[in-house]
This record gives C-alpha cells, structure tokens and sequence, in this order.
C-alpha cells in the first residue's frame, strides 16, 4: 500500500502494561531499551505499529517480541499523545493492559530490549517517555474495574482460596476488604465456583479450592 500526504503526519505506536501479582505486590513487567532514544531505562514493552496491521495485533506482536510473552487478553486503556513525548518524532501511542497470572508468565529480554523484569508498581525505577504517567492511569482502569469485572481473578492461579483471592483483590485496590462483605459479592457476581477440592496442610482444617467462571 502506498500513501502520499501533503502535510507532516503523526507515527503510531502500541504499548502494553503486563500486571501480575507476587507476595501481595502488585508488579509490572518493564523492558531496559537497548537503543535511543532512553538507552538503558526502563519501559513497557512496546514500539511503532507496521502499516498493514491492527492495534492489537501489533501491542501482541510487540510484547512476544520483546518479552516473549503470549497474552491472552488485552483491554484498551487509551491513547497518549503528547507533542514532545517521543524526542524522535510526533508519536501517539495507544496502551493496553494485560492481566497474567504470576505461574503462567514466562518472559525473557528479546529484539531491542537489553533486558526484561518485574517491579513492584510501588517501587518503579525512572522510566521512558510519559510511561510513569501511563502507569498510573493503568493502576487507576484495574481499581475502577475492580468491583465490576473479573480482575482479581485473572491473576490468579488455575486454582485458588478465596482467601487468597480476597488478598489479590486488596493488592490491587490498596484497601482491606471485610471478609463476609467480599465473599456477598462474589456470590452476586458469579465469577467464581468450587472445584470440588480442598487444600491440605498446615493446622486449619482443609480450605476449599475455587476457579474463575470466566475470562474478562
């Protein structure tokens, strides 16, 4: 496909927030850029979309590439477009989160990245471009969404507690949870069920095992 335009136009380009949740923090997956502009800080995965490819195809393809992990799910959070974001040139970005459960996220520093970790979301290191800002309008969608959809328990394991479950969702919202008043909304949200298994161990009598009904 070939385009001519008469007047200066803006690049596109897709990143995506990875969110996880390890030992009660909630953690983002950062790549190190290896080239400029920000050589050597860290980013969300991300880069320019080719021409003949969709949004989400590219944010897939740019995430396997640089992390080398396969997201199932990807929400659109918005687009980001300052004028001197990108000291390269004009570049509005469009960002998506994905949602993936510590046992089932394998990653690896690929393509342009020089290297590939998680962070606490507490605890961010200096990052690329607007990517702090970027953040916290993600960390802000998965709050707003907490109580609505089925966040907590896409990052959960295949099989979980609801205690653990209830933990999660607290991770993610910063605020302790009334026992009783969490496991009344799971009930009226039907978005988890019992396996039919117990966990063994420890001095307490075995606790259920729940999975998700559904993905969001």
């Amino acid at each position: 496909m070939a385009y001519s335009y008469e007047y200066p136009h803006p690049a596109v380009t897709v990143d995506v927030a990875v969110f996880t949740v390890d030992n009660g923090a909630l953690e983002v997956l950062l790549i190190k850029r290896g080239e400029w502009p920000h050589t050597g800080k860290w980013a969300l995965p991300g880069g320019f979309v080719e021409i003949d490819e969709s949004l989400k195809r590219a944010a897939w393809r740019e995430l396997r590439e640089e992390t080398g992990v396969h997201a199932g799910y990807l929400e659109q959070l918005g687009a980001f477009g300052h004028p001197d974001r990108d000291p390269r040139e004009r570049v509005i970005t469009v960002v998506y989160i994905a949602l993936v459960p510590l046992d089932r996220l394998r990653f690896e520093a690929g393509s342009d990245a020089a290297d590939a970790q998680l962070f606490a979301i507490s605890e961010l290191p200096e990052l690329a471009f607007d990517h702090a800002k970027i953040l916290r309008r993600a960390r802000e969608r998965l709050r707003d969404k907490l109580d609505v959809a089925d966040i907590a328990t896409q990052l959960m394991p295949a099989q979980f507690t609801l205690t653990e479950l209830q933990r999660t969702h607290e991770t993610i919202s910063g605020t302790e949870s009334d026992k009783r008043n969490f496991r009344k909304k799971l009930k009226t949200l039907e978005i988890v069920e019992p396996t039919g298994e117990n966990r063994q161990g420890g001095p307490h009598r075995p606790a259920r095992l729940y999975r998700a009904t559904r993905s969001i």
